[in-house]
């Protein structure tokens, strides 16, 4: 199993309160953690896609995504790597919106990134208003580094779900684990139970 990044454990504890989980520290920053180098996709090339268990594709176009109704949300984020930073400011459409009108009797979602990262997630972690597809931060739109055009945001779990550089979403009836849960971290990651490894 890969060694986890050098902040995992270099960093003092702050004492948890009823914003920040157990085990982590607050940062002003946005420290950049990717697990290869970051893609290079333009709005005019970049294509959304949820693909159902059955093969049926919804596609979306970046005109297509901001014509969508658009939501400003303010989040606590919370990383593996035991830094935390409240109050991010995003703006973007909620996966309630992307998945309405699409049929699918799928428990799970596998979320795809340009450059070939992928995360899973329960299907119902990513509805009822818990998470969107983002493409500004801070008011500008998102910077490469932090996942730009457009990443996923699913601020309840942690950062290592909320996949850079969004490409598709695969809806499955069965569990697939994603690139890091492969690799030994653990497959659902609530902050809140310091689930980074399989085993927490």
């Amino acid at each position: 199993m890969n060694e986890l990044s050098p902040g995992f454990h270099g960093r003092p504890r702050t004492p948890s309160g009823p914003r920040l989980p157990p085990g982590q520290y607050l940062t002003t920053g946005f420290p950049v953690l990717s697990a290869g180098p970051t893609p290079t996709v333009t709005e005019a090339r970049w294509r959304f896609t949820i693909e159902t268990e059955t093969g049926a594709e919804r596609v979306w176009t970046w005109a297509e995504m901001l014509a969508l109704p658009q939501e400003d949300v303010r989040a606590d984020i919370h990383c593996v790597t035991r830094w935390s930073k409240f109050d991010t400011r995003w703006r973007g459409v909620s996966l309630d919106v992307l998945l309405d009108g699409i049929e699918t009797e799928a428990d799970y979602a596998l979320a795809y990134s340009y450059g070939g990262y992928s995360t899973n997630l329960p299907l119902a972690d990513l509805t009822g208003g818990k998470a969107w597809l983002v493409h500004a931060y801070g008011g500008e739109p998102l910077e490469p580094e932090h996942g730009g055009p457009a990443r996923l945001l699913v601020p309840h779990l942690y950062f290592w779900k909320s996949a850079k550089w969004l490409k598709s979403l695969r809806l499955t009836t069965r569990h697939i684990a994603g690139f890091w849960e492969t690799d030994g971290y653990h497959d659902y990651g609530d902050p809140w139970r310091e689930q980074r490894l399989q085993g927490d």
